[in-house]
């Protein structure tokens, strides 16, 4: 009887928000051998898919099934399914992946004459946008769901910036999520997205001068899912994956920071 009085007042359509993981960045590279150099650098990773719409149908009694993507992975409501970032281009993968939004190009020189550079990669209709295509003597950030991937010219030991990422107020307060990686500054390391954006990893940027050195790129941000709608009607009667459940503002709110399920 609790399951029939649950699913007569089950909502009947419900807002979400699906953010794929991020992808990685690339890995920067330099090396002196005898009297050539050789650098790289490498593009920003793509920020996961991103999702969000109102009035989608649901009924009381049907179990649906959420995927929060780790980096690089789908994240799925239902039938929605929001696509993994693309990885940055890099000497080890000098294509950038194309996904919810499209990795970073790169770009590669010997001796600063015999250069060659990787067009940015393509993002999905909808969920985000491509990432950066750098000129010679150019990085590239991966693209964001608010912007593609922006360039900008590899020297002075600075940094590069990713795709603008887009903002939701779903859970009641606005955040920014899938946002493009960067490329980070000379002689480090790129950072990991963070978890639960879906933001793309920061590249690598070598050091130039001395020996041969990399600098590795970051992974991508793991993804999420927010489901809301009015709190005039039922509660969800069963849960899985522990999502955040909150009341306010008018709205029943599930935030989804790991796979689960619900049910009406």
């Amino acid at each position: 009887m609790f399951l029939g009085r649950a699913a007569s007042n089950a909502p009947p359509t419900v807002e979400y928000l699906v953010v794929a993981g991020g992808g990685p960045g690339g890995e920067g590279f330099y090396a002196t051998i005898g009297a050539s150099f050789y650098s790289s650098s490498a593009g920003g990773g793509g920020a996961g898919g991103y999702r969000t719409a109102s009035g989608f149908s649901v009924s009381g009694g049907t179990n649906y099934t959420v995927t929060v993507g780790g980096a690089g992975s789908n994240s799925v409501f239902s039938t929605i399914t929001s696509t993994a970032g693309g990885r940055g281009a890099d000497l080890n993968n000098t294509t950038a992946g194309t996904g919810g939004s499209g990795g970073g190009g790169m770009f590669y020189n010997v001796d600063a004459s015999a250069d060659f550079t990787t067009a940015g990669a393509a993002g999905t209709s909808g969920q985000g946008n491509s990432g950066g295509s750098p000129g010679n003597f150019g990085m590239a950030g991966g693209g964001g769901a608010g912007g593609a991937g922006p360039t900008a010219f590899w020297g002075g030991g600075a940094g590069c910036g990713g795709g603008a990422g887009s903002a939701s107020s779903i859970t009641g307060s606005s955040v920014t999520y899938a946002a493009g990686g960067g490329v980070a500054t000379e002689g480090n390391t790129g950072s990991n997205g963070t978890a639960n954006t879906g933001n793309g990893g920061q590249a690598g940027q070598a050091s130039r001068g001395g020996t041969e050195n990399t600098a590795v790129g970051g992974s991508g941000g793991s993804g999420i899912v927010v489901i809301r709608y009015s709190d005039s009607f039922a509660a969800a009667v069963s849960t899985t994956g522990s999502p955040t459940i909150t009341v306010s503002g008018g709205y029943r709110v599930y935030k989804f920071t790991g796979s689960g399920s619900i049910t009406w």
